[in-house]
């Protein structure tokens, strides 16, 4: 289903801005690390939940839905066409953006009234 979810998530971004940076891979890796922090903080902090719902939802389906293999692809890619401004942008941006969307979504798992 991630992987799905993804495609389908790519292929608007795509279809709106085009595919010549590749801003749908660092949206997509920075709404899984958003959900995948607001996710491991409500499954493992908050609620009392089978294991088995984290593997199912973080493993499971942000793991089909986030893109490092195809992030890391794309960053060489734009290094390899003499990008290199859009490649560090792109880098910065997917990992900063990450760690501070993985940082909302633990605030938000922690700040949640259950």
């Amino acid at each position: 289903m991630g992987a799905n979810v993804r495609y389908v998530f790519a292929s608007w971004i795509v279809s709106r801005f085009g595919p010549t940076f590749p801003i749908q891979t660092m949206l997509i890796n920075v709404t899984g690390s958003l959900a995948i922090g607001l996710l491991l903080v409500l499954l493992t902090e908050r609620l009392t939940v089978d294991p088995a719902w984290r593997l199912l939802l973080v493993v499971g389906f942000l793991g089909g839905y986030t893109t490092f293999s195809t992030y890391t692809f794309e960053a060489l890619a734009l290094v390899e066409a003499g990008e290199w401004l859009p490649a560090g942008w792109y880098v910065l941006g997917s990992n900063g953006l990450g760690l501070l969307a993985a940082f909302a979504g633990i605030a938000l798992g922690r700040g949640i009234r259950l």
